[in-house]
Order: structure tokens, then sequence, then C-alpha cells
């Protein structure tokens, strides 16, 4: 290469990596917030009557093909919806942030247009293409389309080929990234890193969030559809990003690791506090239980899971969120791991092609080796049993959210052979109420291994596999204060194997899975923003409310709602009457009522069977009360009508404007219920002044004092 060449190809760097940052200390101040994303530009008329033509003109051939019953226009038709959304979401809610972006909605049409008339005449030509594509996918969470871009290796054989690797790719922060921009970048650009016979999957992750809640299950969904459309390797799998896409890889590597074969994050943040203290500079006076949560996403408190997920983190070198990685090396070194970071010398916010060189040598490499085969060991830390599961271990129940739970599973006898004893482990647990060992098909060879003998501590004291002893005398007997509680199963025909225990009432280690009892389990485990990671509808009342405050102030955080959904998470909020609530909705989502029981009829359906009581008079809270002429409640719980989904009092996702200027505020700011003060209006923090709020308990109760 020459000398203006690598010249350009440093300056093409240097530009792919400088994110929009618009944050700093000047938004340290709640009540004073700017827009995000901000208003757009006025588009003259002619250029907007034109657009219009051209949207009607597409939307009348997605209608057409909307009334296909072919299977072939059903799978490839979200390919074509992508275009119509993008560009009537720019016109609709002023989102044309210069002229350039009025000039790529042109072009959107044209290749949204030429996708429809491809599809109405029985073919189409993008998925076998290589390069530059873009796809779309239904969402599960509010049925809009949503659209992720794809590198596609010029060695990808469409017809014939062998599992390839992928690697996904999370972008920077970008306040003006609408769907128009996102779309045409990814049709335009191919990203940073383009390693040879790759994948490369560039999610949306519904606009500037840090890929978190839905933008987190944006993820998870645009690569399972990748995967049901091209042959992927699934031990061929990584996760990468820079700057708030390092953010985002962060928290994939920590809540999923045993998914990749190795990750890849830059800059961005790993946590809430010590960030915003470090580089927004910000006085942090959070309230119990925004501390508490701030456990979701604080990725130093789940490090021990990168013992199963290979990582290579980079940073430049005079970079203020170099302090990502920081707090993150320092995570690992108390498990006695000694994180590879590459450090860009002299480096600020950018990649330099040196530190490139070496990630892409030690990347392809790790690909090479393929995802860490399934351990022998197991080292698991979670704080929510949201992400609950690593390899063949799944804790079932926590003694208490947020709160660290942690196991540590040895093979403690690895001889097994026919006649020998049976395999046998050694599982040290903290905070942990109920676990399955669920072993694949194949791991245990009938002629190896006759049985599985798993010796459980029941000491919360015991936190890693080095505090796990083979000399406690009362390891063979269970009296009621030993030890040691042992269970023993047999592999199946197939070398599979099963193994449940949890802790009885009593507190006492015993075999077999919990009952069905009203319990938190994964995604059934609140808190409120949790509603919003899969499918929910918002209710709107049909009635009168019992009082005027409480009918006006939830008719104003309903529309506010609807309205904060398209702009934050990028969707279309499906909105329904009360009356309109059927059986079958009631299965199928989660229910998000708006008004009082005297206005909602579906939330009449349900207040009488959740621990918090709202009448005409009164909310009551255990041994509290308050006015209910003044008050309001807010909560999660499961819906008595079908507890394997959830209700949700009078809320949307729980943080506001001010946190949409910097992602890492972007956490749940209410806990699974709240009283609300009505007397002090909606702000850019609160929907009101929190009188009172907590988390119920492991059984979905009121927290006994």
């Amino acid at each position: 290469m020459s000398r203006t060449a690598s010249l350009l190809a440093l300056i093409s760097i240097l530009a792919l990596s400088s994110p929009s940052i618009a944050d700093g200390e000047k938004d340290n101040h709640p009540e004073n917030v700017r827009q995000v994303p901000r208003p757009g530009i006025e588009v003259p008329a002619d250029r907007e009557a034109a657009l219009r033509s051209g949207l009607n003109t597409l939307q009348q051939k997605i209608g057409r093909l909307t009334q296909s019953k072919d299977s072939f226009t059903k799978e490839l038709l979200p390919d074509v919806m992508i275009f119509e959304r993008a560009v009537r979401c720019a016109l609709d809610y002023d989102e044309f942030f210069s002229p350039k972006d009025i000039g790529k909605a042109d072009q959107l049409l044209v290749e949204g247009n030429s996708r429809a008339d491809q599809l109405l005449s029985g073919k189409a030509d993008w998925p076998n293409q290589s390069g530059l594509v873009v796809r779309g996918y239904i969402s599960r969470i509010d049925h809009t389309v949503q659209p992720y871009g794809l590198v596609m290796p010029t060695t990808y054989a469409f017809h014939h080929s062998v599992p390839t690797r992928c690697d996904l790719w999370f972008h920077g922060r970008g306040e003006t990234l609408s769907e128009v921009n996102f779309l045409w970048d990814r049709m335009k650009n191919a990203g940073r890193y383009t390693p040879e016979h790759t994948i490369v999957l560039h999610p949306y992750g519904r606009y500037s969030n840090a890929f978190k809640f839905a933008g987190e299950v944006d993820v998870l969904e645009a690569l399972e559809d990748v995967q049901r459309r091209y042959r992927i390797d699934e031990d061929q799998i990584s996760v990468r990003g820079f700057s708030m896409g390092g953010a985002a890889c962060w928290q994939f590597a920590v809540h999923y690791p045993d998914r990749w074969f190795a990750a890849n994050p830059g800059a961005g943040f790993s946590e809430t506090p010590q960030f915003l203290k470090f580089f927004q500079k910000e006085t942090l006076n959070p309230t119990p239980w925004e501390k508490a949560l701030w456990n979701l996403y604080d990725c130093d408190k789940y490090a021990v899971n990168l013992t199963h997920c290979p990582t290579i983190a980079y940073s430049g070198e005079n970079d203020t969120q170099k302090q990502a990685a920081d707090v993150m090396e320092s995570a690992l070194l108390e498990h006695g791991i000694r994180m590879r970071h590459i450090i860009g010398a002299n480096m600020g916010h950018s990649i330099d092609g040196v530190s490139m060189k070496i990630i892409d040598a030690g990347m392809k490499a790790l690909a090479a080796r393929r995802r860490p085969a399934i351990p022998r060991d197991i080292h698991f830390e979670t704080l929510t049993l949201k992400y609950n599961r690593m390899h063949w271990l799944t804790i079932d129940g926590l003694l208490e959210h947020w709160k660290p739970a942690r196991a540590d599973i040895i093979h403690w006898k690895l001889d097994a052979s026919p006649g020998d004893n049976p395999v046998e482990l050694r599982i040290g647990t903290e905070n942990v109420s109920a676990f399955t060992l669920d072993f694949p098909t194949g791991t245990f060879l009938l002629e190896q291994a006759t049985g599985i003998d798993a010796s459980l501590t029941v000491s919360a004291t015991v936190v890693s596999a080095e505090d796990i002893s083979d000399d406690d005398s009362s390891a063979d007997t269970d009296d009621g204060n030993s030890r040691w509680f042992r269970i023993t199963t047999t592999p199946f025909s197939d070398g599979s194997a099963r193994l449940q225990a949890h802790r009885n009432a009593n507190g006492k280690w015993q075999s077999g899975p919990l009952g069905n009892q009203l319990r938190k389990r994964q995604h059934l485990q609140g808190p409120i923003d949790d509603a919003f990671m899969d499918s929910f509808v918002f209710v709107r009342p049909t009635g009168k409310a019992a009082n005027e405050a409480v009918g006006r102030w939830a008719t104003a955080e309903l529309d506010r709602a609807v309205e904060h959904w398209r702009r934050h998470f990028r969707g279309d909020a499906r909105v329904i009457d009360d009356t309109d609530v059927t059986d079958e909705l009631i299965q199928s989502a989660n229910l998000v009522l708006w008004g009082d029981p005297s206005s909602n009829s579906a939330m009449a359906r349900v207040a009488g069977k959740l621990p918090i009581q709202w009448t005409g008079k009164k909310v009551s809270i255990g041994d509290q009360e308050f006015d209910a002429a003044n008050h309001a409640p807010i909560l999660i719980y499961p819906n008595p009508l079908n507890p394997d989904r959830y209700v949700v009092f009078n809320s949307s996702f729980t943080f506001r404007e001010f946190a949409y200027l910097n992602n890492a505020r972007q956490v749940p700011m209410l806990p699974d219920w709240a009283v609300v003060d009505l007397r002090t209006p909606p702000g850019n923090v609160w929907p009101g002044k929190i009188v009172a709020a907590d988390f119920f308990d492991e059984h979905w109760q009121l927290k006994k004092k």
C-alpha cells in the first residue's frame, strides 16, 4: 500500500470512529433538557410532495403484497417495509436533520419500490446479494418492522454454503441516527471491520439506547432472523463495538457469555455510577431502588462470567472512555483474570491501524478455535433472573433480587469408568434458591459413566471453586445440619442428564424443581421496564376516573408513552380500548393498563387480586395509605388472568428525557411498584413526586418490614 493510500485509510478509520458525542457537563441539568432527537429541518413543499408521492406508490404496492398468500412473498415483505417506514417516520415526525437526508429518502424510495416490483413479479435478487445488504424483520415487541444491515462476504455460497462466521457490530451513539440515516449508511458503508469469510451483522438497536431494553431484544431478534436466512456457524459468532457500541459489547459479553466465541469491546461505558461521575462529572444522589437497579446493566458486577467468553478490549491511550475498560480490568483481576487490553498509543476516542491489526489477528485466532466447548467447570454470577444461565447451568430462583448470586461448579471426579463411582460435581452457591443442571446429548457416554453425583454447598460463604473442599466429613450425610446435600441421577440413553434442586420452606436443599407457586422467574422477575422487552399493548380507559386528577394524569402519561416509545425505541406502540381486551391478547401480550379501576374495565378485573389495593378513596400498600384523589400507583405484576405475562399500571419504560442525554443514565428508574403524588407535575426525570417505591419479594408479595 502506498504512503498516500495508508494515510487515506487512517483518515477513514478516524472518521468512522468519531461518534456523535453531544453529552457533557451542560447536560447535567434535568430542569433544562434539550430534545433528543432534535427537531428536523423544514422540508421544501415540492420535495415533501415528491416524497409523499413516492411513498404513496410504495404503500400501494405493499398493500398488494400484504394480500398475497405466497410464503416467498411473506418471507421477504419486511425487506420492503423497512424503506416505507423509514421515509414515513422521517416525514411524519420531523426527522430530516439535513438537506442530504432528503436526498437519502429519495434513494430509499427507489430501492423500496424496486424490491416491491420484484416481489410482485415473483422474484427477488437481494437475498443472494454479496456486499452491503439491508433487511428487516417484524418484532414481537410491538409488531413493527425493524431494519438491520449485513456485510455479506463474496466467498459466501448462497445455495450450498458451509456454516459461516458472523460478527455482530454495535454502532456508536448517533442522535440523528433515524431509520433513513441508518439504512443509508448500511447501504454505503461496510464499517470498520470486514474480516474475510465473515458475515458482519449491524443491528439498528432501535436507535440510541446503547442496545439496552428493546434495543437489546432487537439484537437478539436480528441475529435470529439472520440465522434463519443464512447458514451461520453457531460456534463462530462474536460481539464487537466501539463507543456506545463498546458499552453494548460489554453488556452482551457478560449477560450472554456462552453464546460468543469472543467479545471485542472498545471504549464506551461498562457501568453507570463510576462512569457518570468520571465522564459526565455528574453528582449522583440515587434512591435505594435506583442504586439497586444499576445492577441490571453494571457489567463489572458480572465480570466473572467472562471466564467463559474470551475478550479483547480496546482503548485509546488518551480517551476518557478508557475508564470503561479500566473498570472491567479491575473487576476481572478480583477473579484472577488478566484482561487482554489493547491500548492505542497517543489515541483519543478512535482506533489506530496498528491496534486494528492486532485485534483482527486475535479475533481470527479465536474464531479458528471456535466458541469454547461446553465447560467441565462453571463460574457464574448474576443479580437478576433476567440473565440466569451459563451453558448447562440455569439459576431458577434467587433468595433476593439485585444482590449478587453466585454458582461455582467443578467436576470433583473426572475419571469415571464402568463399575467405578459416578461422576461427582461440587456446587458452591450464594443467594441461590433453585437451579437446574441440564447436560446436553453426548455429555456422558454410557461406557464412561454410570451416573452423576452432585454435592451442593448450602453455605453462602462458598463463592468459588477454590473454597470447595473434599475433606468435609459430612459430605455423605444430610442430618439437617450438614454442609453438604447429595443428589444423584443417571444419564439418559443419549448421554444427556438433568439435575434439579431447590431450597424448601425451611431453607434446606432438596432435589427436584420448584413448585408452580407464584414466584419470580426468568422474564417474570421485574422491574417495570422488563414488560417492554416482550410483546406489550397499551390499554386505554373508556370510562370515567373516580378522581379527575388521576384521569388527567393517566391520559397525559399514556399520550407521552406513545410518543416516546416511537421517539426513543423507534416503534409504534399498539393501543386498544379496555373493552377490546380479548382472551388471545391476555395470553400473548403484557397488558399496560392506564387510568384507574373505575375508568379501565381491564384494570378493574385484576385490581382486587394484587398486593396493592386501589379504591376511589385510597391507595393501600401494607400499612401505608395514600389519598386516591392526589395519588396513583405504578406497578408491574404477573397478570392474575395469565401469570405467564405481566400486567402494568400507568407506566411505560421508566427513564425519561434527562436520561436520553447520556446512554449510561438509561437504566430503570422505578422498581416493581411506586406511588406518585400527582400534585407535583411530571418532569424530565419522574412522572410526579415518588412518595413510596420498592420491589416485591421473590413471591411477588410486599416485603415485610
